[in-house]
């Protein structure tokens, strides 16, 4: 099925245009409030840890905006400059604990293929329900529990703490193996030639191992130094709690702006840019604060029609277009709890479902079938 309007029907191209002043507005004033409640967090320890949790909550909220920021480095949209995006990217990266530069890429992905879902399941890795037919009661359990919303305080940890440091250490040691591995099949082949056959499943371009190493040694060095400067035992309490609420929060934002009833979740075949756009990426409305903290990113049909949209024009771009998304989901903070019941794709109807309702569905085939 394709749309029935055109990409051309929105006015898109007066708002990709970005802003240098406005966008190093947006990193300063979110990298030294920051670094400040740092300073209050570790000047208010010192007299009642009981003073912490509202510290938190705002260190928790700005980091959350310091993500949405890199992620418009990644797509160069917050500056004009590609390698002003890259840099500033680059340090956003380090300050998040995850290396930009791949992330970016493997998010450019996300876009290219949004709402084809033979091509692309989402951060939870969703599976068919064909594919969840087949596996056994204790396995459709570990797969339910493991999206469960609960879920995105330990992944986002993982996530941000783990995830990076392990996929350099792997790749590294893949790396090792497989010299290795072609020195003893083949002794008189060059070592040159051996560093270049590498290919990791962990980093997919030289430019994107090296982003992965630097922003590695980058993020340790800090951790050892905040460590000592601040002590351990504080240091990653505090740092700890931030990193995976924050990664929680975003990643929860990420899931129900695709995951939704209803959303655009085709197959290959006859799968639709712009219906994934449109229809396969909601409209999250949240109070103006938190519009704030999240950079806009609540306009998510709008950030797919174009990536090269800076945050700051986001709002204004939706309510020039806002005529062209009666197709589109608008969800609420109240409606993003119904969102985690969507883990399942379904390639017969092109749609999202819930378990409950497959398994109402395999009970009335199966009762049909009996009869």
């Amino acid at each position: 099925m394709k749309s029935a309007i055109a990409k051309s029907d929105f006015v898109l191209a007066p708002y990709m245009k970005s802003n240098n002043f406005q966008a190093t507005c947006q990193i300063l004033n979110t990298v030294i409030p920051y670094t400040f409640l740092w300073f209050l967090a570790f000047k208010t320890a010192a007299i009642s840890v009981w003073l912490l949790p509202p510290i938190l909550v705002l260190m928790t909220l700005f980091s959350g905006r310091c993500f949405s920021l890199m992620h418009d480095c990644g797509h160069y949209s917050l500056f004009s400059s590609k390698k002003v995006n890259r840099t500033v990217g680059f340090l956003l990266g380090i300050i998040n604990a995850i290396p930009q530069y791949p992330w970016s890429r493997g998010h450019a992905y996300h876009h290219k293929h949004n709402g084809n879902w033979d091509m692309y399941r989402g951060p939870s890795a969703l599976i068919s329900t064909e594919k969840f037919a087949a596996l056994s009661p204790l396995n459709q359990k570990i797969y339910q529990l493991l999206r469960h919303p609960l879920m995105l305080f330990p992944g986002g940890f993982f996530y941000l703490i783990i995830k990076p440091r392990l996929a350099l250490v792997l790749g590294i040691v893949g790396f090792i193996q497989h010299i290795f591995t072609c020195l003893n099949q083949d002794s008189g082949r060059g070592l040159s030639r051996i560093i270049a056959s590498y290919k990791s499943k962990h980093w997919y371009t030289k430019a994107e191992f090296w982003d992965l190493l630097f922003n590695n040694i980058c993020v340790v060095g800090s951790w050892i130094y905040l460590g000592n400067l601040l002590g351990f035992g504080f240091f990653w309490s505090v740092y700890s709690i931030v990193m995976t609420c924050s990664a929680a929060i975003f990643i929860c934002i990420f899931f129900v702006q695709h995951n939704f009833e209803g959303s655009y979740a085709h197959k290959t075949e006859g799968w639709d840019y712009l219906l994934g756009a449109v229809e396969g990426s909601s409209y999250l409305k949240l109070p103006t604060i938190l519009n704030w903290f999240s950079a806009d990113i609540g306009c998510h049909n709008i950030h797919h029609l174009s990536e090269r949209i800076p945050n700051y024009n986001l709002q204004a771009c939706h309510q020039a277009n806002i005529h062209l998304f009666a197709n589109s989901k608008v969800l609420t903070l109240g409606e993003i709890a119904d969102c985690f019941k969507f883990i399942l794709w379904d390639a017969a109807s092109d749609s999202l479902q819930s378990i409950e309702s497959f398994q109402e569905q395999a009970e009335i085939k199966f009762s049909s079938v009996a009869n």
